[in-house]
């Protein structure tokens, strides 16, 4: 039985830094939308969040697709996701 890889630390590090970011960009909307801020700025940070989560997103699943692509053990093919199944993960973010 193969060992699972797991994703670069860096671009791990990455993905975390970029998934708080956005938490704390939701955090400034809902403010906004407590205090009654300019619909204009809500939907900036909404904007801004909304691509925060799908760069994210991008990246996880081109962490996976690196990971697929670099091992070339046949046991190993047993717990990597197919290309369909990438593919469909990538079309959610789409």
């Amino acid at each position: 039985m193969s060992e699972k890889k797991r994703p670069d630390e860096a671009e791990l590090r990455k993905v975390v830094n970029r998934l708080k970011r956005a938490r704390g960009q939701l955090t400034a909307v809902i403010d906004a939308m407590e205090t009654d801020a300019d619909c204009r700025d809500v939907i900036i940070q909404l904007a801004a969040v909304g691509k925060a989560i799908d760069r994210a997103g991008f990246a996880v699943i081109s962490s996976a697709l690196q990971t697929c692509l670099a091992g070339d053990d046949a046991d190993a093919g047993d717990d990597r996701p197919t290309v369909a199944e990438l593919e469909k993960l990538f079309l959610t973010l789409a």
